[in-house]
């Protein structure tokens, strides 16, 4: 494991303490922890390196050409995606998505809550074809409880929740339970949705993409992260590709920094909270 100077922030006091052969600690130096791991993979080692989403930016060009382009088997594991609330501006991880999404061999993913984070992790320890990088927010989970087991991640595979014929909701990370929510408080107005835990930003799930497109139906993406790049532009290019028009809502961060506030508040203001999806898809659905 390493990380830059954010220890605890990151999760790894226990690590470092029960490991500490195991683990590296290179300061403020993002870009140096990247290709210090590209050089523990070369030596035949799985590095798993821990940075904060908004001090990713700062390795673009180590992930490019010291990992990517030599397709290294290094997980990343990118702390702090989405809003961090009272962190402010410079700590907001809204541009991960779209800094990471099209480098070629680089698996993008995003769990839902904390048993997919570890399945996901579990994922990226034996995955041997090329980098992986794990998007996560910040504070604790949403699950009801931790599971003792692990469930299998198939690579690229999508998950459903639960069918709908009125529209489509495909979600990423922590938007994933806010837009179960919106689906229940569609329900309740006798609008039945499906909705996706996407899991895979890159590659994408294009085999439930083609079926979704067949249904006819809207398509609403979430994704917390900024709509320029990110995982909804990912699904637009991907139907613009085969030619197909389908009616598709993209909810995201807009085109500007994000100010400080507590998280909840930042959903609300931003429309990404269960009420303000529900919301956009009833605006989908009647068009």
């Amino acid at each position: 494991a390493i990380t830059a100077a954010m220890t605890d922030s990151t999760g790894l006091d226990s690590f470092s303490k029960e490991f500490p052969e195991r683990f590296f600690d290179v300061g403020i130096a993002e870009g140096h922890a990247v290709t210090f791991a590209g050089g523990l993979a070369r030596a035949d080692l799985k590095p798993f390196v821990a940075i904060y989403s908004s001090f990713i930016q700062r390795t673009y060009d180590n992930i490019v050409h010291d990992i990517a382009l030599k397709n290294l088997p290094v997980v990343f594991c990118i702390d702090r995606a989405g809003f961090v609330g009272e962190d402010g501006p410079t700590h907001h991880g809204v541009f991960d998505i779209s800094l990471l999404r099209h480098i070629p061999g680089l698996v993008v993913m995003a769990p839902k809550d904390e048993n997919e984070l570890r399945d996901m992790m579990n994922f990226a320890a034996s995955y041997k074809d090329g980098p992986v990088s794990i998007r996560y927010p910040r504070g604790t989970g949403t699950a009801t409880r931790i599971n003792n087991t692990f469930d299998t991640i198939e690579f690229g595979r999508a998950e459903v929740l639960c069918e709908g014929d009125s529209a489509a909701i495909l979600a990423v990370g922590e938007m994933v339970p806010l837009s179960e929510k919106a689906a229940e408080l569609l329900s309740a107005d006798g609008i039945k949705v499906t909705v996706v835990n996407m899991r895979f930003i890159h590659p994408l799930d294009t085999e439930l993409l083609d079926t979704l497109y067949k249904r006819g139906k809207p398509i609403v993406t979430v994704e917390e992260n900024a709509l320029a790049g990110g995982f909804g532009s990912a699904v637009m290019e991907y139907y613009a590709g085969r030619g197909y028009t389908p009616s598709i809502t993209m909810i995201g961060i807009p085109d500007t920094f994000i100010d400080q506030a507590a998280r909840p508040r930042l959903l609300s203001l931003y429309g990404l909270d269960a009420k303000s999806i529900a919301e956009r898809v009833k605006k989908a659905v009647k068009k």
